[in-house]
């Protein structure tokens, strides 16, 4: 046990997934999402398509950035001064969500706040991900990544539940409701949320290791060693098919999150109270799927976790196309949602098992944060097209199904160092 770092720094580090959480959660997924499509758009479809060609351009401009960025840091140095940077970035978007009127005028502001805040939050995760090889033994990452995001889920649970209580239930500092201020409130609420629970991080956690260098030096470095690593990629044959087999299943991961309330409010007719009560129970099941099955990670090991997680999501997702009631809808949805958390932390788990030198672990996660991104721009706009061009939201969903199911085809194959055994 000496090789872990002290309780207080795992949990300071988990804290960071809850207080980023808010902002996928209330922004990216439920409140946000389901407000701008209904209210700030002009139609649903219409918004389901501009909302999904945003999330797409952030996708885009994140998938070009990570890498590099996450080896400049690596050869520079500060990976936390990095960390808060784009953490701030997500913060500051997320309080001007407060301009974002009810009504067309206010598309592009909303828009343009998603993007830079996604870009922001989504790069942050490249330099948080990089502490969790330093946090304890490769036999132990699995679970810590596992409480990692049952933390998150949880503290997205407790945001949406304090978002729908205090502003949109039951409106107890009296915002005006006719310019949507009960909604808006949610931006700046997240800001605030976001920027407290983050600090634990940047004042407990013990900086990583690496070279530290002006910053020319280090861009032209992180530069040269993200292109030879690049190069050399194809040679890596089973971290390449790796990276291919969760760029494609995330994709699908990512998906679904962005569109989640806005098909379940489309489609299932849920009310704006009801997706958030529904993301509330969703999250809730999310957490204790990540918090549970992460022992099932180190015993079994992560590609395993991830298989059988990926298995459970097809086969509970076929069925969510065809559903004609709500109650049906919410109910194999939660079953559903069991399965998401441990998707995304054995992924997480199994890069830190194949990443072969810890003084590149921002590099190396910038590719994994690449390989989630590099096509993150396909599924959602994907979505958007066929939902416009059949006018019907559940032929759009239905591309997610197929992500999922060759992500995992593709992981098969992928092999893992069987020397990493529980003790």
């Amino acid at each position: 046990m000496n090789q872990f770092k002290s309780i207080t720094v795992i949990v300071a580090w988990c804290l960071y997934d809850w207080a980023c959480a808010s902002f996928g959660i209330v922004v990216i997924t439920f409140i946000f999402a389901t407000y701008f499509t209904t209210k700030v758009a002009a139609n649903p479809i219409e918004g389901t398509y501009q909302w999904a060609n945003a999330i797409s351009l952030a996708g885009i401009i994140i998938a070009l950035t990570s890498p590099l960025v996450g080896a400049i840091a690596d050869h520079g140095g500060h990976h936390k001064r990095w960390l808060f940077f784009f953490t701030a970035l997500a913060i500051v978007s997320s309080a001007l969500l407060w301009f974002a009127y009810p009504t067309p005028n206010a598309i592009l502001l909303t828009l343009s706040c998603v993007v830079i805040g996604t870009i922001g939050y989504e790069v942050a995760q490249v330099f948080y991900n990089a502490f969790l090889p330093t946090l304890a033994p490769k036999t132990h990452v699995g679970r810590i990544s596992g409480w990692g995001w049952g933390s998150g889920y949880i503290g997205g649970i407790v945001a949406l539940s304090l978002a729908l209580f205090l502003f949109i239930s039951t409106n107890i500092f009296s915002l005006n409701t006719e310019n949507a201020e009960q909604i808006r409130i949610c931006g700046p609420f997240v800001a605030l949320w976001y920027a407290l629970f983050s600090l634990p991080l940047f004042f407990l956690v013990p900086a990583i290791s690496s070279a530290s260098r002006p910053l020319p030096q280090a861009i032209k470095a992180g530069t040269k060693e993200i292109l030879a690593t690049l190069k050399k990629l194809p040679q890596e044959k089973n971290i390449l098919l790796y990276l291919i087999s969760h760029m494609i299943y995330t994709d699908g991961l990512n998906t679904l999150f962005a569109f989640g309330g806005i098909y379940a409010a489309g489609t299932y007719g849920l009310t704006f109270k009801e997706v958030l009560y529904f993301g509330i129970s969703m999250n809730m099941t999310a957490g204790l799927g990540a918090i549970l099955l992460a022992w099932m990670d180190d015993y079994l090991g992560a590609k395993p976790t991830v298989l059988i997680s990926l298995c459970f999501l097809i086969v509970l997702g076929i069925p969510l196309l065809f559903l004609k009631t709500k109650y049906s809808f919410w109910l194999l949805a939660l079953s559903l949602s069991i399965f998401i958390g441990p998707v995304q932390s054995a992924s997480r788990s199994l890069m830190v098992h194949l990443i072969a030198a810890k003084n590149t672990s921002a590099e190396m996660f910038g590719l994994y944060a690449l390989s989630g991104k590099l096509t993150a721009f396909i599924g959602p706009w994907l979505l958007g097209l066929m939902t416009l061009s059949f006018g019907n939201q559940r032929v759009g969903m239905a591309t997610v199904i197929v992500f999922f199911a060759i992500g995992g085809i593709l992981l098969l194959p992928v092999r893992v160092d069987s020397s990493i055994k529980e003790p």
